[in-house]
């Protein structure tokens, strides 16, 4: 039989958060992984109420109170935890009632699902982002072919004309075709590799915002919330400006069709993150650069499929810049996701900061 100092140590060093509550539901014991989790000190909050630590929804507290009065277990997926401090974390946990001599106690057992949802979300995206790019490269072909053909025959007929006006027309065509054909080029992107060298990440954001301040005629708020100790990431540095300043241009221009610019506000925020997964390989540090803008928000309809060539939410955009910007951060081995909603938008960039990286 297990004695109690080693059940308790085999209890510290789970890595499933788990918690022990009393039969009026305070809390009586928390091993180390559920402190980290909700980020709270199981000492202080011994004998806390549940919801003092957390809360669920307004049917949680009833559902724990029936397993303790009919001894019956239960688990609930998918659950948003709220934590005093107004950090919200997504959950999967297992409620077990415990008999003992005195009381029925709950155990509960708490599973994070962000880390998982998040990196479903990233796989799917770039599945999205790789048959995106097979299909623009297949279109792009298609139309590159007869584009040449079209332009020469245009060059052709131009020498046979017997009058100098009607090659006018000629000339319309070929410039026609260019327009496309560029269009077409813009479309896929560089085919050129990225010019790497260690790079401190706060000189591509200082020279987007140089150029951001002097575009928008000091009428608008720009703040730099930088992390100074963040060491130099490998980067193609005219790479790395073209895509955030694309970015942040599309901000600018957002802001300046709403109410001015002159309450618009564009922050440029870095940060380092650990053990973060980007596709199928996990990365002992990344840098997160976040353009954060104030405006109006991303429509619902267009979130999904916003990398998307000539995708645009405005009628004068190309809906290039972000397609464009996706494949510079691609190239890069990192990752660009968005989250929007009216009144904050926000655009994260994530990009290794080692080459030595595991799978996840």
């Amino acid at each position: 039989m297990i004695d109690e100092p080693l059940q308790r140590l085999l209890l510290e060093n789970l890595t499933t958060a788990t918690l022990l509550l009393d039969a009026e539901l305070r809390l009586e014991y928390m091993n180390p992984a559920a402190e980290m989790l909700l980020a709270v000190s199981g000492q202080r909050s011994h004998g806390h109420f549940i919801s003092e630590l957390f809360t669920e929804s307004p049917e949680a507290l009833s559902s724990l109170r029936h397993a303790v009065g009919e001894a019956h277990p239960f688990t609930k997926r998918e659950a948003t935890l709220t934590s005093a401090s107004g950090h919200s974390i997504t959950v999967d946990y297992a409620v077990t009632p415990i008999l003992t001599r005195r009381q029925t106690m709950l155990l509960i057992e708490v599973l994070p699902r962000d880390r998982l949802l998040r990196i479903t979300k990233e796989e799917a995206q770039l599945s999205k982002q790789e048959t995106t790019k097979m299909l623009v490269r297949g279109l792009a072909h298609e139309i590159k072919n007869p584009l040449g053909g079209i332009r020469g025959a245009a060059q052709l007929l131009a020498r046979e004309l017997p009058e100098e006006h009607l090659k006018d027309y000629t000339e319309v065509i070929i410039e026609e075709a260019d327009r496309l054909r560029n269009l077409v080029d813009r479309m896929l992107g560089s085919n050129k590799l990225p010019s790497l060298s260690m790079t401190n990440i706060h000189e591509v954001l200082e020279r987007v915002a140089s150029l951001t301040e002097a575009e928008s005629l000091g009428n608008l708020t720009l703040v730099r919330d930088y992390d100074p100790s963040i060491p130099e990431v490998l980067m193609d540095r005219e790479q790395m400006i073209q895509a955030v300043l694309n970015i942040v241009r599309n901000a600018m221009q957002v802001l300046s069709s709403g109410s001015g610019l002159n309450l618009g506000r564009i922050t440029l925020r870095t940060r380092t993150l650990r053990q973060f997964t980007i596709g199928h390989t996990r990365h002992r540090l990344v840098v997160h650069l976040a353009i954060i803008d104030n405006g109006p928000g991303i429509p619902s309809d267009l979130q999904n499929t916003l990398f998307y060539p000539m995708v645009s939410g405005r009628p004068d955009g190309t809906g290039l810049g972000l397609a464009i910007t996706q494949n510079i951060i691609s190239q890069h081995q990192g990752l660009i996701e968005c989250e929007s909603h009216p009144g904050h938008t926000v655009f994260s960039i994530y990009l290794p900061l080692e080459t030595g990286a595991t799978p996840a």
